[in-house]
């Protein structure tokens, strides 16, 4: 019998906006985590990147990061809106945050000269650019920017398209992950030791630390990467290729899975011809390789191609729209697309057998749970009033 998602007692403030950050928090709580999202007087950027929108006027962007949480919109400018922020501290386990460098010192809210000591318990991930110190410390970082300079973009695309944007933001999400990894790791020493500790991670390191294997190739050889379209610089055949109704992605990493494939397609001398009998000589000859599977594949389907490849241990699958991907049987199986009441999303990617997930499918109106929050901290409606009429708490929002 499952048991209580693995977070749950864990309280986390999330005063983090757009992507990295909110999506960490969206993935604590999805494990059970209390996850109260704090959030300025105009709400998270992300509400208003839309269309579309969904039936609360919010932006289905944001509904992708943000799931699950309880909303509060405080103007941390306002002294007495720091006052608040440190009663939800106080009784709080986690705090994340993305302002740009100098902003929490500014408020007085530095985590090393005030938070650590006034909360030593407390574990602090703060979410940036490129970190707070060196030559770019300090400077605002965006997916797209950062994509272009650490060389992403530069082996993204053809000498046709030219560098190319990676379609999804890539670095953001990789740096939401690490964060969490991060805060895992500082909860599991403060188990022990009962001591918080500054989590720190930037965009510009997971930036960089997506060069595989291109920043190995380039530290051996010293020949700058390029762009090869949705080949491999390593290994082929890893490619797309064409078949009789769109298109395949192969990717054969062994000399026994090319054998295999060659058997299947009806083409088994390619298997032992000298320019493809290895990996190292198939990467060598990729032209002319490409040309035999194309010609092989010509008057195949690819459905029931990709099917019968797999069966036999070779990986191939053919390249879906997004709206093909998330209609795959596969995709509802593992629990991937989660609906709820006016909430469509992606699932929890992380299960674990004993202590499952447990993703709560609803979208947080801007400070729409200011009241019982407050209310949790031991503030009477009279208090709360009084920060309203000062302009320090907001109203709730229909979105």
């Amino acid at each position: 019998m499952a048991g209580a998602p693995s977070l749950k007692g864990l309280r986390v403030l999330d005063l983090s906006r757009v992507l990295a950050g909110p999506l960490c928090g969206q993935m604590l709580s999805d494990h059970g985590a209390e996850v109260i999202k704090v959030e300025s007087p105009t709400g998270d950027e992300t509400r208003m990147l839309g269309p579309p929108f969904d039936s609360q006027g919010a932006a289905a962007y944001f509904g992708s990061v943000n799931r699950g949480k309880r909303s509060i919109s405080l103007d941390l400018t306002q002294e007495q809106g720091r006052e608040v922020l440190h009663r939800l501290i106080a009784g709080s386990d986690v705090l994340i945050e993305n302002f740009m460098a100098g902003t929490m010192e500014r408020w007085g809210l530095s985590y090393e000269t005030v938070l650590a000591e006034k909360y030593p318990s407390l574990i602090y991930c703060q979410i940036s650019g490129f970190g707070s110190d060196g030559p770019l410390g300090g400077l605002p970082g965006y997916d797209a920017v950062l994509q272009a300079m650490c060389g992403l973009m530069s082996i993204n695309g053809t000498p046709d398209s030219g560098t190319t944007r990676l379609g999804v933001p890539v670095v953001d999400h990789l740096t939401a992950y690490t964060s969490l990894v991060g805060i895992l790791m500082a909860l599991h020493v403060r188990s022990t030791t009962g001591r918080g500790q500054k989590v720190e991670t930037a965009l510009f390191d997971s930036a960089l630390s997506l060069l595989v294997p291109h920043a190995a190739n380039w530290l051996w050889s010293g020949k700058t990467p390029g762009l090869m379209g949705s080949a491999h610089p390593n290994i082929s055949p890893y490619d797309k290729y064409s078949a009789a109704d769109g298109e395949v992605f192969l990717g054969l990493l062994t000399d026994g899975q090319f054998r295999k494939f060659c058997q299947f397609v009806g083409r088994p001398e390619l298997a032992t011809d000298a320019r493809f009998a290895s990996n190292a000589q198939r990467v060598q000859h990729r032209d002319e390789l490409r040309e035999q599977i194309d010609t092989a594949l010509a008057g195949r389907q690819r459905e029931e191609l990709c099917e019968a490849l797999m069966q036999i241990g070779v990986p191939a699958g053919p390249v879906n729209t997004v709206e093909q991907a998330l209609s795959q049987p596969h995709a509802k199986h593992r629990r991937m697309v989660l609906e709820g009441k006016n909430y469509r999303g992606l699932g929890p990617t992380v299960n674990l057998s004993a202590t499952p997930p447990s993703p709560r499918p609803g979208i947080p109106a801007l400070s729409g749970d200011a009241d019982e929050v407050l209310a949790e901290i031991g503030m009477s409606q009279e208090e709360i009033a009084q920060l309203r009429a000062a302009g320090v708490l907001m109203a709730r929002s229909t979105h």
